[in-house]
């Protein structure tokens, strides 16, 4: 994940760890394709009775659990005959994560080893073919920097917005290029990192092919939040200068963009890339819980920059916004939730 990115941490009302609820559905509803996965791609050599599973971005919880232990339901259903089987989980996310609170609520009842690796997904953080599962849920997402002339005023690129959601092709196309970059070079990890026959599961949110940033709640939402810091520094409680180089670390592809990605990458078969369709699998429309979401993802990066108090005073901002457009929010195009299932070549 960004290094400047990170999720609102402890477990207080404003922690993601309590609004990722929307995040961990998707888990949920992928469980039974998951398992189909394991149970027929899998292919690992024993000698050792010891599997590896790491997530890669797991925030501080609870998400990150259900996960890790849907891997392990998967292959100890795989293996039934290997009675002695053991586990070690690896839990990564950047060194600013909030790994006290990842440690603290461990499941009691777990029956693995939990380890804690910080550092960048985008890089190497695991020695070459220790890794038998990989998972990564709602990371895939992050960029590790932002195109320089999209944050240089006298570029003729320069996106006032604090995103790319509703800029001009030019912009898109420097997020997109940026994107191709990252995931190449977090396959490539991930490819060192995993064993012949191992598999890497995907999973996240991006867009159905066609469907611009600007016409998904993600983007009227993040459009909200930069008009709202917009309001003010114009009122003169943030610094406009600052807000101008403030941009989100984030792109959400289109859905052949990412399966071009993975393909032209060429380390992994792609054995899944499914559209999982669940209850929870767009945001309610809710005005307060639409704010909060996206208060425990955003707010962070917002406070670091300008403050708690700009960043509390943004959101508020954002909630009036939120409740005023509703009606168009409620136009939205849904999103797509995915799946992916890579083994590696």
């Amino acid at each position: 994940m960004s290094t400047s990115f990170t999720m609102i941490g402890g477990e207080g009302p404003n922690s993601y760890r309590d609004h990722s609820k929307y995040q961990g559905a998707l888990v949920e509803a992928a469980k039974e394709k998951i398992n189909e996965a394991i149970s027929t791609k899998l292919d690992i050599d024993f000698t050792s009775n010891l599997v590896n599973i790491a997530d890669f971005g797991c925030s501080s919880g609870p998400n990150t659990f259900t996960a890790v232990q849907t891997l392990i339901d998967a292959v100890e259903n795989k293996y039934k005959k290997e009675s002695n089987i053991e586990f070690q989980v690896f839990f990564n996310d950047s060194s600013n994560n909030d790994f006290n609170t990842l440690f603290k609520t461990l499941p009691p009842a777990r029956l693995y080893f939990a380890s804690g690796v910080p550092g960048s997904f985008f890089g190497r953080v695991l020695p070459r073919n220790s890794l038998h599962l990989g998972v990564s849920a709602y990371s895939l997402h992050f960029i590790s920097k932002i195109p320089k002339e999209v944050k240089d005023r006298d570029s003729p690129v320069w996106n006032k917005d604090i995103h790319c959601s509703g800029s001009s092709k030019e912009v898109a196309k420097l997020y997109l290029g940026q994107y191709k970059i990252d995931v190449g070079s977090f396959l490539n990890a991930r490819a060192q990192e995993l064993v012949s026959g191992g598999l890497l599961l995907l999973l996240g949110s991006c867009r159905p092919n066609g469907v611009q940033m600007f016409e998904t709640v993600e983007g009227m939402m993040i459009d909200f939040i930069g008009a709202s810091l917009n309001e003010i520094a114009n009122q003169g409680l943030i610094d406009q200068q600052k807000l101008d180089t403030f941009k989100l670390p984030i792109y959400a592809p289109q859905a052949d963009e990412l399966k071009q990605i993975i393909e032209d990458n060429g380390c992994f078969t792609i054995e899944v890339f499914e559209n999982i369709i669940h209850a929870k699998g767009e945001y309610p429309l809710d005005p307060e819980f639409l704010t909060v979401s996206f208060k425990v993802t955003v707010g962070g990066s917002v406070a670091s920059l300008f403050g708690q108090d700009g960043m509390e005073k943004t959101f508020e901002l954002v909630k009036e916004k939120t409740q005023e457009m509703l009606p168009q929010i409620a136009k939205a195009k849904p999103g797509m939730q995915y799946l992916i299932v890579l083994r590696r070549n």
